[in-house]
């Protein structure tokens, strides 16, 4: 029960991130595309408090201060499910309780940086920087799906895997290209992609009702401790594999009709403004208009 809260708790809070980046990336470029430029992050603009100002980056810690408190309280216990019994478990948790420490140290400088000037953190570098973690997120995923006996959950840390990767290239890309709006709002995209996949991931794991048919929850008999799940049959296991690959589709399908309708939404509000080679034609042609009527008008008074 402890490991689907967890996985709840994770999915709401990179869901809801990324879906916050993308309306206010998209915000902004609607509303001066020329100017425009990604940022790592957007304060609440209908907030005039200071202290409000900056409150999802507050929540953005302590939810990754909560995610790093567990990772290192998990990785005391042992886990006999594991290849490699305790000492593996442990250097896995710990592996993934360093990068979450690490994504809280770049949250922690980007709060300096934006509400002091103690530490000057240049966009680029931000993202340059959130890409590196964002790889070695990709490789710590990597190896604990190698190391999972649990097929179901070997294929989700694959998978996972994936969308860090993607991740971490869409963020080097905002380095060397800031004003690429296309990486910046899938970089949000990925965020809920993300979420979604950890939602996806307790329910498949850790809830029957979920749990693909052939596949059964596992329990080490001599500890008595609840693990992932496994499939006893190679068919039930590949049924179970591309059940989750077309699972995984939807949830792309999803995000992407959610960016559509978020952008469409956030142009009603914000509305559209197009900047183009011909957008001085209506002035040139007025002021040709005016030059005529006062041609005119001096003709006449000279008559």
């Amino acid at each position: 029960m402890a490991a689907l809260i967890y996985h709840l708790f994770s999915s709401s809070s990179l869901s809801s991130l990324g879906l916050y980046h993308v309306i206010c990336s998209t915000r902004n470029h609607l509303k001066s595309p020329r100017d425009y430029v990604a940022k790592p992050y957007h304060p609440l603009s209908f907030s005039s408090s200071q202290r409000f100002k900056y409150l999802q980056l507050y929540l953005l810690i302590l939810c990754l201060l909560i995610a790093f408190a567990h990772q290192t309280l998990i990785s005391s216990d042992s886990d006999p499910l594991l290849r490699g019994r305790t000492p593996v478990h442990r250097f896995t948790s710990l592996q993934s309780a360093a990068v979450v420490f690490l994504f809280f140290l770049l949250s922690v400088s980007l709060l300096l940086s934006e509400t002091t000037s103690l530490l000057p953190f240049p966009p680029d570098l931000f993202f340059g920087v959130a890409s590196g973690i964002f790889f070695l997120q990709y490789s710590v995923s990597s190896g604990a799906a190698f190391v999972q006996i649990s097929d179901l959950q070997a294929k989700c840390d694959s998978v996972s895997a994936r969308i860090s990767a993607l991740s971490s290239i869409l963020c080097l890309v905002l380095a060397c290209q800031p004003r690429l709006f296309v990486a910046d709002v899938g970089l949000g995209a990925s965020l809920c992609l993300q979420g979604l996949w950890e939602l996806q991931t307790g329910l498949s794991l850790y809830v029957d009702a979920f749990i693909p048919e052939g596949c059964h929850k596992l329990l080490d008999v001599v500890s008595g401790v609840e693990g992932s799940t496994k499939c006893d049959l190679e068919d039930s296991k590949l049924r179970a594999v591309a059940i989750l690959d077309l699972v995984f589709v939807i949830h792309v399908l999803f995000v992407v009709v959610m960016v559509m309708v978020t952008y469409a939404c956030v142009t009603k509000t914000v509305g559209v403004r197009r900047f183009g080679p011909y957008e001085a034609l209506p002035t040139a042609v007025a002021a040709a208009d005016s030059n005529h009527i006062q041609m005119k008008a001096m003709t006449g008074t000279q008559a």
